[in-house]
């Protein structure tokens, strides 16, 4: 499986130690199988941080860990998720708060926190939230906790393509903000939605190669007919 990292810096060697605490699944090195969603957290980390949003790939060798007898977890929208979540995030539980050496599942974003949040609160049951999470959009991660669990993960040298799509985004958005008027996030999400963005995020297409003008073009052309089919 491709797998992607997104931050403000190219990911060469896999620290463990500088990452997060309280997290959806705990302290972990974080990868997702969605492009859009990888570079979001890499613009969102480069506004934080400073720097550039750059997007490291990976080659994701599913069989390994259970080949070495690793202890991997894998949810969907359950309230065996939620719950996890929940305890992940709990400043006053000890971390690590699980022994899993892999855990895979869906992101909880902003919505999705807001919703549990309700749930915490007894606002909603677990029912109704689960409810709610399943007709949202749908998203992914995928954590590892170990050192032996990197194993399963291989760098991909694709550096010129990734180079490139790196450029031609900050540009393409760049142009969006101006030209739409529109905030970052929103101009972010435009492009993203796009067929063409998925186009390029295929090297094979060979559309990383073609001038980001010319490509600019080519998003206005299809943001503007969806914008009139509306």
């Amino acid at each position: 499986m491709q797998v992607l990292h997104g931050s403000n810096v190219r990911v060469e060697i896999i620290e463990l130690t500088k990452s997060g605490d309280f997290k959806d699944f705990g302290k972990g090195f974080y990868v997702t199988s969605i492009r859009k969603h990888a570079h979001q957290r890499a613009m969102q980390i480069a506004k934080e941080n400073g720097g550039k949003a750059i997007v490291t790939e990976f080659k994701y060798y599913e069989l390994y860990p259970e080949r070495v007898g690793l202890s991997v977890k894998r949810f969907g929208f359950s309230k065996e998720w939620v719950e996890f979540v929940i305890m992940n995030r709990d400043r006053e539980i000890a971390q690590p708060a699980h022994n899993y050496d892999i855990v895979e599942g869906p992101i909880a974003n902003d919505r999705i926190t807001r919703q549990i949040q309700k749930y915490i609160q007894g606002k909603i049951s677990i029912d109704s939230l689960i409810e709610k999470l399943t007709y949202g959009e749908s998203t992914h991660q995928i954590c590892f906790f170990t050192v032996d669990s990197l194993y399963a993960l291989e760098i991909v040298e694709n550096k010129d393509f990734q180079f490139a799509v790196e450029d031609i985004t900050d540009f393409i958005i760049s142009s969006i903000i101006e030209d739409y008027e529109m905030q970052t996030s929103s101009a972010i999400k435009a492009f993203f939605s796009t067929n063409l963005y998925g186009q390029l995020s295929n090297a094979d297409t060979l559309l990383w190669q073609k001038p980001w003008q010319e490509i600019y073009e080519m998003f206005k052309e299809e943001f503007n007919l969806a914008a009139k089919e509306k």
